[in-house]
Formats: C-alpha cells, sequence, structure tokens
C-alpha cells in the first residue's frame, strides 16, 4: 500500500508542475528546434500518463462502476494539458506574417492541439457532470455543462480561424510582398476576437459552476472549491469587461484568454479528481 501511495503523491507533484514548467520554457526560451522537443514531449506524455496511472486512473481496472467513470472523467479533463505540454518547443506564435508563413505547419498543428484538447475538456465536462448528478447535484452542473457545450464550439471555430484561415492569409499576404493589410481583414479578427470573448468568459463561468457543484457533493473541500470560484469567477469578469478595450482589463483579459490558460483550471480539477477516484 505505501508504495502505491508513495508513487501517487510522486504523480501528484509531477502532473501539478507541468503547466507551470511548459509556460516558463515556452515563454523563456522561445521556438527550439523539433528533434529536441518532440522526443522530449513524447518522455513527458509517457510520464504524464505514468503519474495519472498511479494517482487513480488505474481504478479502471476495477468493477466499481462509480470511480472507474470518475476516473475517465477526470482523465479527459487531464488530456489537454498533456497534449498542450507540446507548446513549450514550439514557443509563442509568431509576431509577423513572415514568421508566421515560416512555421506554417507547426501553427497548424499548434491550433489542431488546441482543437481537439477543446473537444476532451467537452468530454471531462459531460463525464463528470453524470457523476455529479447521480450525487444528486443538478442545477451547478447543469450550469457548467451547459456553458461548456456552448464554449467548447465557439472555441473550436475559434482555433481553425488561427491556425488555416489566419496561416492562408498570411501566406497570400507574404506572397504578394504588400505591407499593405487587407480593409476587409479588421473586421474579420475584430468579429473573431469577439468570438473568443463569449468562449473563454463562457469557460470560465463553467469552471465556477463546475467548482460549485463539486463543493456541494463534498467531492471538494470548501477552501479549495472557493478558490476555483473565485478565480473563475474573477477571470470571467474581467474578459468581459476586456470586450470595452478598458486598460487594464484589456492587457489582463488578453493573457486570461491565451488558448491554453483556460483549461488550467480544468486539469487541476482533474487531478484532484483523479487523486479522488484512487483513494
Amino acid at each position: 500500500m505505501q508504495p502505491r501511495i508513495y508513487k501517487g503523491n510522486l504523480g501528484l507533484v509531477y502532473l501539478s508542475l507541468v503547466p507551470v514548467i511548459t509556460a516558463i520554457l515556452g515563454f523563456g526560451i522561445g521556438h527550439i528546434n523539433y528533434r529536441i522537443y518532440l522526443p522530449c514531449w513524447i518522455l513527458n506524455v509517457c510520464l504524464m500518463v505514468t503519474a495519472a496511472w498511479f494517482l487513480g486512473l488505474n481504478v479502471i481496472r476495477k468493477n466499481d462502476l462509480e470511480k472507474k467513470h470518475l476516473a475517465f472523467g477526470a482523465f479527459f479533463l487531464v488530456i489537454p494539458w498533456i497534449l498542450v505540454s507540446i507548446f513549450f518547443g514550439f514557443g509563442p506564435p509568431p509576431g509577423n506574417a513572415k514568421e508566421w508563413v515560416a512555421t506554417a505547419t507547426e501553427q497548424q498543428v499548434r491550433y489542431s492541439i488546441l482543437v481537439i484538447a477543446g473537444v476532451f475538456i467537452a468530454f471531462g465536462f459531460a463525464v463528470v457532470r453524470e457523476r455529479l448528478k447521480n450525487k444528486g447535484e443538478f442545477f451547478y452542473s447543469l450550469l457548467g455543462f451547459l456553458s461548456i457545450i456552448i464554449a467548447i464550439p465557439l472555441f473550436i471555430i475559434n482555433m481553425l480561424f488561427w491556425g488555416f484561415f489566419l496561416t492562408e492569409t498570411f501566406r497570400i499576404l507574404v506572397a504578394s510582398t504588400s505591407d499593405k493589410t487587407p480593409e476587409w481583414f479588421m473586421p474579420v479578427r475584430s468579429f473573431f476576437g469577439l468570438i473568443s470573448i463569449v468562449e473563454v468568459s463562457l469557460t470560465y463561468l463553467a469552471i465556477a459552476a463546475l467548482a460549485a457543484s463539486l463543493k456541494l457533493t463534498g467531492w471538494f473541500g470548501k477552501i479549495p472549491s472557493l478558490i476555483y470560484i473565485i478565480m473563475s469567477l474573477s477571470a470571467f469578469i474581467i474578459i468581459v469587461l476586456s470586450a470595452f478595450g478598458r486598460e487594464p482589463f484589456a492587457q489582463a483579459g488578453f493573457a486570461l484568454s491565451i488558448p491554453a490558460i483556460p483549461f488550467v483550471m480544468p486539469y487541476f480539477i482533474g487531478i484532484n479528481l483523479l487523486r479522488r477516484a484512487g483513494n
């Protein structure tokens, strides 16, 4: 029993560090050659899956359907950051059209990964919501589920815009050797900016509702639940206010809208639900 607990605690620490290390390397170092980051990412995927297994995913081998479904739902919330951890090697998106076109394949891979991550977030919310409903909590679990199933399609559309529409647009601009931005581009960009505000604000609202539901069922303690709720609602308010372009809300809203950032709290919720399933 003791070795299993030790491995579970070690897995918890490793999984908790992944988003922090990914952000530090991604923004601090920038783009790395794929011959370096790809093997490192594959190793990290193996380590994260192993850590999740020892933390609680191993209960899928048992006959306890409730724990098995909870483990699957929790793991679905963890998968997005297993995927986006590859961004430590991608670095932030390029700042101009020429650099974007030069790394076009990686940009399309980046936003394709984010689309897949969004799908798993929706799966995770759906499965966990069923478990919460069976525990007698209907309102907040339903509110969170409805918010996320509205947000994720908008998120997918937004990611496809960035990964494919924008890439093709930049290719045309670079090929034309013109420095002038087409007149139609800015209205389209503003439109997708508003889509981003809607989907990100709904995502944070869904997280707050999920945390409230976890609190009511007793799956999360009062203090951790309140932390998730306060952080999510604060992010929701900042994102909404950022739509008016006022500082400091515009910059803060931009930071909170970075595609993988809204998935951080569901990731940590997933980790803790995995630990609960394992216990």
